[in-house]
Order: C-alpha cells, then structure tokens, then sequence
C-alpha cells in the first residue's frame, strides 16, 4: 500500500513508524505548518506537499491516512473521495456525528474504503476476550465498565485547539476515552441510554471537560461505567473489566490481566502484567496493534471490503460520547444517536 498523511502531529509518528514496519510506503505528508511538515517528511522518507488537496491528487497514493484535527476531517474525505483515494481517519471520526454520517455516505457512494483508527481492538488482548465472548466462555455480561483516569500536565492544553469544543470536540473523553468507548461497544455491543456527569477544566485551564462520569444501560439489558480524565495524579493504565455469568476479565493498559471461570479451563489466556499505556505520556503506546489495524485497513482496500473497524464503527464510537456530553449538560439521559441515523 501506498499512503498520504494528512496531519504531522504525534499520532502521526506512530502512524509513519508503523507503516515502515509493515512495509506500506509513505509517499507524501502535508501540515499545515510547512517547517514541522517538512521536517516530518525528512525524517520518515516522504515527500512534503503543503496543500492536502493536492496530496490527494498524488497518483502513486493508494489511500489517505487523515491525522489532523477533528474538525477538518470531512472537508479532507470530500478532496479524498473526490480523487479516488480511500480514507484512513484517526479517531474520533469527525466533530459532529452530521460530518461523520456525510464522510460514511461519500465513501460509500464512491465504492471507496473508510476506517477508523480505534487500535485498542487489534491488542492481543481484545483478540482474544471478543473470541472468549463469541464463544460464551464468559456466559451473558451483566457490566461493562471502563476506566481512563490519565494525566496531562497544563502544557498539553497550552497548545492552540487542544480541549477545545470547535477544534477537537471536547477534552478528555473524546480524545482519551474514546477508545474504551469503542472497546465496551465492541465486546457489550450498542448503548440504549446514558446519564453523567462531568468537570470542566477541573484541574487545567480548558474549555471542555477533564473529568466525565457516565452510566450506562446497555441494549442488552446490562448495565456500565465509563470514566474518563487527564487530571489523576499522576496517571493510572486504562481499564476495561467485563462480569458475565460464568465469568469475568480485566484489561488493563492493553494487556489481559484477569481471565477468570466458573467453569472450564483458562489456561489459554494471555495473561500479561506489562503494561503499554499512554497513562501519564501520550507516545507510551504500543505500534503492534496499530500495525494489525492498517494491515487490515490494506487488506480491505485491495480486497474490497470493509475493515474491521469502518466508518459504521467510528459514527457509533463517536455516538456514544455525545449521548454523554450531553447528559452531563442538559442533567437527564440520552440516548446515543438519536436524531441521527446512519
């Protein structure tokens, strides 16, 4: 595969790092600012183009890998998809579950691919608990909850659209939560109903929230928790544990640490007590299951079918955290993605 970023921030270097490994080659980078886009494109083999139009255009890109600011997502798939490439995107989708619906729709009218980056699924771990419930070694869950409580110092705000509700769409649970959000959904399946509250710029001058509470009631009938923050000292690895009738386990910081059974054996579990969590530093996470992710992303564009994290995944995610904004602003429950079918 041959890919064009969109965006040189952090991310991004994971994103670059990973695609060496696994042998796709970056052809072109573009950012906003011309000295850090070039520099990145210098380091990483690639060309620098300043204008993401035009990096769209490129003939020798086989999709777009979009690591800008959530705001800008849509208007980078219409020049995407009107070029013929298919869309990477870095989470959260988009700013808006209207932008995120218009990015399925375009992609899909084109016979072209989306994904969303949600790498959390691709941990070993996931792997092997999604399977485990497929299988109902863990009986019916009856909770599902996930814990985020990271720490980010005030420079991580300081910078310009950080925390931000135009920019980035909110603080902490967009940015940092959002992937144990996709993780509860993909291993307890939809949300009927959320109530939270929240902090705003509890400890950090910010617009937008650094601490969010959540309740959840589940499609199926089972009930969660969903916390997320950057303001616990002085940081502490995610967590996402899962109780069913015969049995529960625990995640956290991407590995599998808890695997336990009323009944059978669990001797296959992958077990694990070193953690790669992005808990006090946001460039202490792993690139293998990011790898995983953009082999997949490949295989679906060259085979024709979705990833196993597409745009449907994403809208859904992105859902979810905006049933719990607004909870916690108007104070009643929300059900995720009402008013806004796909």
């Amino acid at each position: 595969m041959r890919v064009g970023i969109v965006g040189t921030g952090a991310i991004a270097h994971k994103h670059a790092l990973a695609y060496k490994e696994i042998g796709y080659e970056l052809v072109a980078v573009s950012n906003r600012g011309a000295e850090k886009g070039s520099a990145f494109a210098d380091k990483y083999g690639a060309t620098f183009i300043k204008d993401y139009r035009n990096l769209c255009k490129q003939h020798n890109i086989d999709y777009v890998d979009i690591c800008s600011f959530p705001d800008s997502r849509l208007a980078i798939t219409r020049e995407a998809v009107a070029a013929g490439k298919h869309v990477l995107v870095q989470k959260p989708i988009a700013l808006t579950l209207s932008d995120a619906a218009e990015m399925i729709r375009l992609t899909r009218e084109a016979g072209l691919r989306l994904g969303v980056v949600s790498q959390y699924r691709f941990d070993e771990s996931s792997l092997f608990v999604k399977g485990a419930l497929d299988a109902g070694r863990l009986g019916t869950i009856i909770q599902a909850d996930g814990y985020v409580k990271w720490c980010r110092p005030q420079t991580y705000y300081d910078r310009p659209g950080k925390g931000t509700w135009a920019i980035e769409g909110g603080g902490a649970l967009i940015n940092q939560g959002i992937h144990t959000a996709d993780l509860l959904l993909y291993f307890a399946g939809a949300v009927r109903e959320v109530q939270a509250n929240w902090q705003l710029g509890a400890t950090h001058k910010m617009e937008s929230e650094d601490v969010v509470n959540a309740l959840l009631t589940y499609s199926s009938g089972s009930t969660g928790v969903l916390q997320a923050s950057t303001s616990m000292q002085p940081g502490y690895p995610e967590k996402v544990e899962l109780h069913g009738t015969k049995g529960s386990a625990v995640i956290e910081g991407g590995k599998l640490v808890t695997f336990d059974l009323t009944e059978g054996d669990n001797s296959d579990a992958p077990i694990s007590h070193r953690f790669d969590s992005g808990a006090s530093d946001p460039m202490a996470i792993s690139i293998e299951p990011i790898k995983r992710q953009f082999v997949d992303f490949g295989e679906a564009v060259a085979q024709g079918r979705d990833p196993k994290c597409a745009g449907k995944e994403g809208f859904e995610a992105l859902a979810l955290v905006m049933a719990i904004y607004d909870a916690a602003r108007q104070g009643r429950s929300i059900t995720p993605g009402q008013g806004n079918p796909l």
